[in-house]
């Protein structure tokens, strides 16, 4: 919300300085996020008229003007504004002025001729960003008068972040109230007498829509001067409110909509046929709008139609071919309420924001309607002229919310806040937020205006009365009592413990959006159980993530786009699939490419492959304890290298996946070398066990090698488990030192070296048994892996 300075103090006083203004605003939760300072350091800028204009003799593109100072012989000034004519009231700078770009006027020759000052535009001013001309004054601007006062400079541009629950302040009407309350000063409402009706001229019109159009208020005005130019001050305000000024009735609907709140809009009378109609677009039903483009609509869309045609999206935008132009002689002017549930999110999904459809989608006051009716005719009659008709308003009366009253206890406040606050101070904050106040025995029962949205619970009014007081004024106390810590489980790895890991093994952690294309999850072949949004912010982030990889991947791409060649990035977060019920899964996942190790000297040179991201893998794994069973199977997720990934199980459950990308994946995200990724699910990854000490044997170990051969679709897992279960207790540990393919043992077969670990806790083992141990393995191997002992 952008709105002028000058425009808010002329509504309500403020008895302070600017700095101290946007201070108090921004503690009382109205968040000032930028301030333009206007029309500083002008001294020496005054209004000038162009009373000689003529082409300069030695520059085509350069005028001769003779400008007028009010007194006193006109100044000769060169000029290269295309807009520059006699008769135009223009800001000029004399010799001797300083612009507020530092540039200081002097006496000049342009192209051989003198030139004894300078034609300013609003961009070389500071008042606007507009270069294209000059800045061109009204006609009855004084000749000679200080350009600042002229204008009602210094000003200042202030901008608002605010947040959606404070509606009623995106109109300076209603901003003006909280400024009232927090200075304790009165509020100067702008006029909005009734406009007496000079003409029977009017149109009918029908709510179509149910409760989302309880009320469409509308007016005719008849020869109105649709060319007239809005006046200086009109136009300013506009300008300095972010506004650029189109034509006189058009700046009025703009202007009431700041000043007020609510948004209006114009239609050329002649462009309309029968009574006006208020309805849910039909299927398929193309409007034109006024930014020239077609939009397709669905039932969801309001819109503004006539007995043939459709006029406009109600809340978003008017349409093309009903639009008021310099030739346009009778309007139909309309204010009207929708509920916000009926526009949010409209204008999104045709990729538009309208600085109606972002009041509406938050909730206008459903009284405001005919107050901005009458405003608007007010200025729409002194500016371009014009008899108005009688105000039609129609109105579904159950169907418009009403004021709830809520209880204000005096107890409750003081609990909350920590501070007693006077009766009278608390009755003085609400009053001037324009709200009802009544005492009751405990507090007070409260009624706020019709604009308040966000006041429904007893919260809302601690709220108001805590702002405005000021939280800078609540004592800061330290919290005394007894606090009851909850802690962990024991057994469970923290996610920290986790992050930690992966930081130490060389990843980054990495934050992505949850909200992800879905053709992007289409390409991964993860879209079928993916949850759409009912409201997106757009089209890139129109359903919730069912993998952390897609965003991970779209991170690692953006880094290597800028010349990041090892990229490794996790990230731990919720993914979302669609179901019975929603079910959301917390995940960990990482992402690596480029180099294994970083570039040095002594450090290998070969790029990241399979077995370094399953030993990244294997270490979280390993956080838990030793004594979960751990297997790799292959997997047979469609987007990963059917050759080089694997399925993790913990204790025979799948928990996580980890491997190379599948090529026509890498191809269709453009990606230029391979990538290997790893996903789990982070509930089974940090539900460990607590570690248990057991003593160390004193007795010596036995180690026994064996060399098999077996075929290569035997998996070392299985081998391993295989050995295990055959020696039984004596085995400790199991290594694997060697790997061997080649011709001379065939197609389709390979040779592991095996080291056993022999070792009991209650005596020596002899040569004897640690031979019986070997003999069980390389039997178990030969019957259940189609092993051979080679020799």
């Amino acid at each position: 919300m952008k709105f002028s300075e000058n425009w808010l103090r002329s509504l309500v006083n403020t008895p302070v300085a600017r700095d101290e203004l946007c201070r108090r605003l921004t503690m009382a939760g109205l968040e000032v996020e930028a301030v333009d300072a206007l029309g500083g350091g002008l001294d020496g800028i005054v209004v000038g008229e162009i009373v000689e204009c003529a082409p300069h003799p030695n520059a085509d593109k350069l005028r001769l003007c003779q400008v007028s100072v009010g007194k006193g012989a006109p100044l000769q000034i060169v000029c290269g504004a295309p807009n520059a004519r006699v008769g135009l009231k223009a800001p000029l700078a004399t010799i001797g002025a300083k612009l507020p770009n530092g540039v200081e006027i002097k006496q000049a020759a342009l192209r051989g001729v003198e030139s004894n000052g300078m034609l300013c535009s609003a961009k070389e001013l500071a008042l606007d960003a507009d270069a294209s001309g000059l800045l061109e004054l009204s006609a009855d601007a004084p000749a000679g008068k200080p350009l600042a006062e002229y204008l009602a400079l210094p000003d200042a541009r202030i901008e608002l972040k605010l947040t959606p629950n404070r509606p009623d302040c995106l109109g300076l009407r209603g901003l003006a109230h909280d400024v009232a309350a927090l200075f304790d000063t009165a509020v100067k409402e702008p006029s909005t007498a009734p406009v007496a009706a000079v003409s029977d001229s009017k149109r009918e019109v029908k709510l179509d829509a149910g409760a989302d159009c309880p009320r469409y208020v509308g007016r005719v005005i008849e020869g109105v001067n649709a060319a007239a130019k809005s006046p200086l001050w009109l136009a300013e305000r506009l300008r300095r409110s972010g506004i650029r000024p189109i034509s006189a009735i058009v700046d009025v609907t703009q202007y009431v909509m700041l000043e007020l709140g609510q948004p209006m809009h114009a239609y050329d009378m002649a462009r309309l046929e029968g009574p006006i109609h208020v309805r849910h677009a039909r299927a398929g039903e193309i409007v034109k709008l006024l930014d020239g483009n077609e939009h397709a609509l669905a039932p969801e869309f309001l819109v503004i139609a006539d007995a043939k045609n459709t006029l406009g999206l109600a809340g978003i935008m008017g349409g093309f071919d009903s639009r008021v132009v310099d030739t346009t002689r009778d309007i139909f002017l309309e204010a009207a309420h929708f509920a916000p549930a009926a526009i949010m999110g409209r204008a999104r999904k045709l990729g538009l924001h309208t600085d109606a459809s972002h009041r509406f989608e938050r909730g206008v006051d459903p009284e405001l309607p005919r107050l901005a009716m009458e405003r608007a005719t007010r200025l729409i009659v002194d500016i371009c002229g014009g008899k108005p008709g009688p105000i039609t308003e129609a109105m579904l009366a159950e169907a418009l919310p009403k004021p709830v009253a809520v209880s204000l206890r005096r107890a409750r406040l003081a609990r909350v806040l920590g501070i007693a606050i006077a009766d009278a101070e608390v009755e003085r904050i609400l009053g001037k937020l324009d709200m009802r106040v009544d005492k009751s025995a405990d507090g007070w029962r409260v009624t706020p205006p019709s604009r308040r949205f966000d006041i429904a619970i007893e919260e809302d009014l601690i709220e108001e009365v805590a702002r405005i007081h000021g939280y800078d004024r609540v004592p800061t106390h330290a919290p005394s009592g007894e606090l009851r810590m909850q802690l962990p489980p024991e057994a469970n790895v923290s996610n920290t413990r986790m992050r930690t890991q992966l930081a130490a093994r060389g990843y980054r952690e990495a934050i992505c959006m949850s909200f992800v294309a879905r053709d992007l999850l289409e390409r991964w072949l993860l879209a079928d159980a993916a949850v759409a949004l009912a409201n997106p912010l757009s089209a890139d982030l129109a359903v919730m993530r069912t993998s952390l990889l897609p965003g991970l991947i779209e991170a690692l791409k953006y880094n290597r786009n800028r010349q990041r060649e090892r990229v490794r990035l996790f990230e731990t977060g919720l993914v979302f699939q669609a179901g019975g019920e929603l079910r959301q899964t917390p995940r960990l996942a990482a992402v690596a490419c480029g180099r294994a190790l970083l570039e040095g000297w002594a450090t290998d040179k070969r790029d990241v492959d399979f077995f370094d991201l399953k030993a990244d893998l294997e270490t979280l794994v390993a956080l838990g304890g030793g004594v979960r069973k751990i297997a790799f199977e292959s997997a047979l997720e469609p987007w990963l290298h059917p050759g080089r990934s694997a399925r993790l199980l913990i204790d025979g459950k799948p928990s996580g996946v980890v491997g190379a990308l599948h090529p026509r994946l890498a191809k269709a995200l453009d990606l230029d070398s391979d990538v290997y990724v790893l996903e789990a699910d982070l509930t089974l990854l940090t539900a460990g066990t607590v570690p248990r000490a057991t003593p160390i044997s004193a007795f010596p170990m036995l180690r026994r090698d064996i060399a098999v051969v077996v075929p290569e679709a035997v998996t070392y897992a299985a081998i391993e488990s295989c050995v295990r279960e055959a020696v039984g207790q004596y085995l400790t540990e199991v290594i694997v030192f060697d790997r061997y393919s080649g011709k001379n043992l065939g197609s389709g077969a390979k040779s592991l070296a095996i080291g056993l670990i022999l070792q009991d806790d209650y005596r020596t083992l002899t040569v004897e048994d640690a031979d019986r141990c070997v003999a069980k393995a390389v039997a178990a191997l030969e019957s259940r892996c189609q092993a051979k002992l080679r020799g």
